[in-house]
């Protein structure tokens, strides 16, 4: 049956006492083109019409940066782990806050200061953050409700747009999304375990569902809107009604994220082939082929690791990693072959546990935005080079990042 809760809020005001966030339950330097420092005001001292904005998380706040210069733009206390996920408008970011989504603004493409916002989307102990199709879906592990709106109708009225809330069967750290067509994929668990997925129509009437994908957890949408989710023992694949199980090639082979391009039957996601592997980093990838329904699993260039934070997408259908060596290597993901290696940091360790801060990338169009907690910095780098473009210094160390652009 379908729920609908629409929820209001007045105003759009910045943030007037520190929320409690949650821990939650999930996972040599190339010579900079400058150097930015600044010192704002909590509200925001500085302001710029950059289409892009940086979104990034430190223990007791977040920054925002203009996504050009690097420059700090605005301050924001805010105490706890924090989590960040673009809302997919092009301004404004998730933050995954102890009893939900709260909005931050960023104000890109505008000259008007980031806003922690009043604006919260409730979903207790909150998790994942789909975009598609125009639709954004909110996923609350605490309740196991999937929380649905128009992505475009959050703007700059000072409310909350209007939600369709679909609940699971049990609360459960979970994922959903819905397809152009309205069908629903979400995810089946409880505080037992997770064990595969089902599907809803658009009058939300169960169609179909697989529990033989222990541990799914993650979600990536591919070209055509073949949906692939991962599992302890291979992923799970949707496509067009038709639910099809692709198992690893080891007894234990776990996927947890999916690095997808809706313009590629290809995905890329994390692999691990060991059970009792302790720390975050790992050594392998799988890629999907969507299309043939075929699984490949491929090995790290020797002496490179990676966390989940460290991959991305690029234009050209292809991925870039950020390994603990400090190098961005280029996969070719249509042959399996890594075919570039560029220093961009200092090598680094993997973290005591997932949620340490520890370098991340992001790649938007031809930029690879990347991390570097050991120096309190970050930089952009052409995502086809690896040369660095320009230097971010910070005075706290950044954790979560998040890059919206108009």
């Amino acid at each position: 049956m379908k729920e609908t809760m629409t929820t209001h809020l007045t105003k759009r005001v910045s943030l007037g006492a520190v929320a409690v966030a949650s821990a939650l339950l999930f996972s040599a330097c190339a010579s900079p083109s400058s150097d930015n420092s600044s010192e704002p005001s909590e509200s925001g001292s500085s302001s710029t019409a950059s289409d892009t904005r940086v979104a990034l998380t430190y223990d007791g706040g977040l920054y925002v940066l203009d996504g050009d210069s690097l420059e700090v733009l605005s301050d924001l206390p805010l105490d706890g782990f924090n989590r960040l996920n673009p809302a997919g408008d092009g301004r404004n970011v998730m933050v995954s806050v102890s009893d939900g989504f709260r909005v931050l603004d960023t104000a890109a493409g505008t000259d008007e200061d980031a806003v922690l916002t009043d604006l919260l989307f409730d979903a207790p102990t909150p998790g994942h953050v789909v975009r598609h199709a125009g639709k954004t879906i909110l996923f609350s592990d605490g309740t196991g409700d999937t929380i649905i709106y128009e992505t475009a109708a959050l703007d700059a009225s000072g409310e909350l747009p209007e939600t369709e809330v679909i609940p699971s069967e049990a609360a459960h750290h979970g994922v959903a999304i819905e397809l152009e067509d309205g069908t629903l994929l979400s995810t089946l668990g409880n505080a037992d375990g997770r064990s595969g997925i089902r599907v809803l129509d658009q009058d939300r009437t169960e169609i179909a569902r697989s529990e033989d994908c222990p541990s799914v957890h993650g979600e990536g949408t591919a070209q055509n809107e073949v949906t692939v989710f991962g599992c302890s023992n291979g992923v799970l694949i949707y496509d067009a009604g038709e639910i099809t199980k692709l198992t690893a090639p080891d007894a234990y082979g776990r996927t947890g994220n999916q690095y997808v391009s809706e313009t590629s039957p290809l995905t890329v996601g994390d692999y691990n082939s060991d059970p009792d592997s302790e720390g975050s980093l790992l050594s392998q990838l799988v890629i999907t082929d969507t299309a043939a329904k075929t699984l490949t699993v491929i090995d790290m260039p020797e002496g490179a690791e990676y966390t989940w934070r460290g991959v991305a997408r690029t234009a050209d259908n292809n991925a870039l990693v950020l390994a603990s060596d400090g190098a961005l290597h280029t996969l070719n993901v249509e042959t399996g072959e890594f075919t570039a290696s560029t220093p961009v940091i200092d090598a680094w360790e993997g973290p005591a546990e997932w949620q340490d801060a520890h370098p991340a990338l992001i790649v938007i169009g031809d930029t690879a935005y990347i991390t570097d907690p050991a120096t309190n910095s970050i930089h952009t780098a052409d995502a086809t080079t690896g040369e660095i473009l320009a230097t971010g210094t910070l005075d706290e160390t950044p954790n979560e990042i998040a890059v919206v652009t108009q």
